[in-house]
């Protein structure tokens, strides 16, 4: 059952070609444990660009690494989420006005705005991490990584879905008792990285709790907006953690640390 739920966690979040079937995607709505799981090896990944042209002074190379990497990883369906959101953000109106506008198919310049700080900001962030102390470069990546994972599971664990869909399929599979195994798997991943590697456990924790506390604000604004959540919000949740978590590097990294 893990391995299946595991399974499914990677064909959700990732394009990495592991096969599978329904049973997994039954698996995983039940388990919102496997997202930080999943966070781990791709954060892993994403630091290799980072690491590779950040040590040889080339951040922003190294951040078109990291971006290029990270959509080829996941697409561009959280980035979707990203731009539906913002679409309906700039709607003058209530809650089923704003639904209408986030499932048209159209973009409009609230799309464009909020696409646009996603990307720039992470590039920019990223940039900004690259030449630092390369465990510190790691532990940023990949607690930023963990952290938005955690934070789409949070969401599955204690949010209501406003209709039926992606969202709904993990809202009404979990509840907050689903939030243990969610922490033990951030536990677990803080004591491996303590035992590992125990100069990149500051940057890493700081990522982390950097990126829960973005999603938590993303997920409450957006459910203000929209009455409840959905699939756009689980995408744009992951996002904006992420970019939360790789910004606390930054600043970390601008404080003087090596």
């Amino acid at each position: 059952m893990a391995l299946s739920a595991l399974r499914g966690a990677v064909r959700f979040l990732t394009r990495l070609p592991v096969g599978g079937d329904a049973g997994d995607w039954r698996a995983v709505t039940e388990a919102p444990w496997t997202f930080p799981a999943v966070g781990v090896g791709t954060g892993l990944l994403l630091a290799v660009p980072v690491v590779a042209l950040g040590g040889r002074s080339l951040p922003l190379l190294a951040a078109v690494g990291y971006l290029g990497l990270w959509i080829g990883l996941s697409g561009i369906t959280h980035l979707d989420g990203v731009a539906d959101l913002g679409d309906a953000a700039v709607v003058h109106g209530d809650a089923d006005e704003r639904v209408a506008v986030l499932k048209d198919s159209e973009v409009g310049v609230g799309a464009v705005v909020a696409l646009l700080l996603a990307t720039l900001g992470t590039a920019l962030a990223v940039a900004s991490v690259a030449d630092s102390f390369r465990l510190l470069v790691v532990g940023t990546i990949v607690g930023a990584e963990v952290g938005a994972k955690a934070a789409m599971a949070a969401l599955a664990c204690l949010a209501t879905a406003r209709h039926e869909g992606l969202g709904a399929q993990f809202t009404e599979s979990n509840g907050p008792q689903d939030l243990l195994p969610v922490a033990l798997v951030l536990g677990a991943t803080a004591g491996g990285v303590w035992y590992l590697v125990p100069a990149a456990l500051p940057a890493a924790t700081l990522a982390c709790a950097a990126a829960l506390g973005g999603g938590w604000l993303l997920a409450r604004w957006a459910n203000g907006l929209l009455d409840g959540v959905n699939g756009d919000v689980f995408g744009a949740v992951d996002v904006a953690a992420r970019l939360a978590g790789l910004f606390a590097g930054a600043v970390l990294a601008g404080g003087g640390l090596p």
